[in-house]
Formats: structure tokens, sequence, C-alpha cells
């Protein structure tokens, strides 16, 4: 198959092969790519199978038309949505694609995002405060930058991106307002951190920058109830892999999945358990799967991936 060169620009797949192997043993059916981008993961699962059919979701209307290209041969096997993957059970339901075989949630921004200097996603470019995965709605990355409190900028670059100078940092933004561009973010960040972090290989603006665009698009707020929709729709052995790379995308992923694997119990510990608990998946991996060293060398944005996948039990009996 030919891949544009807008596809391929949108989104360098992560851990291709690692993916396909959680996925080969589940055949046929419909499958969720929930953050599809350019559709490299997608073009993996339409290819391992034959059997199979794709609901594609992803909230970037420029994802969309990358993908379309590079799906165009697999016809009728795709059905596109965009939207956020947090509506991913109505969406499911809504096209009759239930019950799931699988389903991938490659969280975070995509290359082509953070390349694309327009959409303001990345210090490197001199553009508009956006951020914004979807550009049609939604207040944009100006708006957080210019409106919340100090305290609030302050605990959000804490709590998105675990900033050690965060406090410095929102007191030189509140300083400094109004801001209009990446470029006067990225200097005023470097500005207010010690000589001895301007002088660091990585921009010391960099999780300013992921801090504010996971703000601006609820990243984390959107994954638990995302999560849920797809677990109570994977098919008995359907399979659900996930792609992290931040730890607060990964820690939700973690506990949603621990809790699904140990059949929590709601009863009184002093009681006999009536709720009918069980375990619901198996982990297919109790720990993380990182991608090998000749992936990131090529890829350099591999680097903080870590994948989790596990697999749909059968029903209890009770």
């Amino acid at each position: 198959m030919t891949v544009t060169a807008g596809a391929r620009s949108f989104h360098e797949p992560v851990m291709v092969d690692e993916i396909a192997e959680v996925f080969a043993p589940v055949g046929g059916g419909w499958f969720v790519d929930a953050t599809l981008g350019g559709g490299g993961h997608a073009e993996m699962l339409l290819r391992q199978h034959p059997e199979r059919r794709l609901l594609g979701i992803d909230r970037d209307p420029e994802a969309i038309a990358a993908a379309q290209e590079r799906l165009a041969p697999f016809g009728d096997r795709v059905t596109f949505r965009c939207e956020r993957f947090d509506l991913l059970g109505e969406l499911v339901d809504t096209a009759g694609a239930g019950p799931i075989a699988g389903v991938l949630f490659d969280f975070g921004v995509s290359s082509r995002q953070l390349d694309s200097g327009e959409r303001g996603f990345s210090h490197r470019h001199d553009a508009p405060l956006d951020m914004r995965m979807d550009a049609r709605s939604g207040p944009d990355a100006g708006f957080v930058v210019n409106t919340y409190e100090l305290a609030e900028l302050r605990d959000l670059l804490k709590r998105h991106a675990g900033e050690r100078y965060a406090h410095r940092i929102a007191v030189a933004i509140v300083a400094a307002r109004p801001l209009h561009t990446t470029r006067e973010l990225a200097d005023t960040v470097k500005a207010a951190v010690p000589a001895a972090a301007r002088r660091a290989r990585r921009h010391p603006a960099m999780r300013t920058f992921a801090a504010i665009r996971i703000e601006v698009n609820d990243e984390l707020n959107l994954i638990e109830p995302a999560m849920r929709a797809a677990l109570a729709r994977l098919r008995p052995r359907g399979r659900l892999a996930t792609l992290a790379y931040h730890s607060g995308e990964d820690s939700i992923v973690k506990i949603i999945l621990r809790e699904a694997a140990d059949g929590v119990c709601e009863c009184p510990s002093t009681l006999p358990c009536i709720c009918g608990a069980a375990p619901a998946v198996r982990l297919l991996r109790r720990k993380v799967t990182r991608p090998g060293a000749a992936e990131v060398e090529q890829n350099p944005r591999a680097a903080s991936a870590v994948m989790r996948a596990a697999e749909r039990l059968e029903p209890a009996l009770r």
C-alpha cells in the first residue's frame, strides 16, 4: 500500500509490532482505534486479518482526513468519526459495532500536531497560542495563559507536568500578560527558570507546553470514561491495548485495568460478598512494555511510550 505524505507525516505509529502481537490471537470482528491519528496502527490491524472492520475515532479533523487517505483501499471496512474518544460507548452503539473484538488507545499528541507550527503545540515554532486538538471548539491555550489565576497556573504545571519551577513560571506568566504567541510563552518560561535549567538539553518550556496542552484538551479526564465504555463492550477474549507517554495517563490506565483484573468487591469486609464482584479481564503483562532501542533510535518520540494490554474474560457463572 502506498502511504500518502500527509498520513505519513501525521504520526509515526509507535510499537506497531508489539501492538500486532497483542491482537494477533483475536481474529476478526469490530475493532476500535480510539485515537486514529494518521491511521498507522489502524492499517496494521486491518491488514492483520481480512475479516476485521474498524471504527476510527479522532477529535482532530486533520487526523481524520489523513487517515481517510491512508485507509481508502480498505473501503467500507472502515468507519470514521470525528469526535472525542470519551464518546466511545455512544459511537460504538450508534455504529452497531458491538461487541468489540479489540480496542486501541494511543494517548497524547501526534507528531503532526507538534510539527505543525500554526497549531501552537510546540515551543519550537512561533504561532498563536492555540493547542486545541479540535480547533473548532473550546477555549485555547491563550485563554489558559492569560486568564487563569496564579495558583491555578502553578497547580496545573505541577499536576500535569511535575514542573519543578511551577511557582516561578506561573509568577512570570502572570507578570508578562498578555501573551499572544508560543514564542512569547517559551521566552517567558525560559527567563523564569534558573540558569542551570536554561542550559539543559531539553528546552525549559517543554513541560509547561505539555501541561497547558493537557489542560486545554482536558486529556486526562477523558481516559476513564472511554476505557470503562470500551471494557464494557469488549466481547469475551477481546483485547484492549493502551500506549501512554505521560505518567498521568498511565496512572489512570493502570488503576482501571488493575480494578478490572482484581474484581473489586464493594461489599462490607465483615459480610459475605453479594455484589457478584469477579475479575473482568486478565492482564496480558503485569509490567509495562516499552519500545526497543532500535525503534527509539529511529523515532525518538517513542522513548517515553509504555504499553499495557488486557483480555476480556468469560462472564462468571453465578
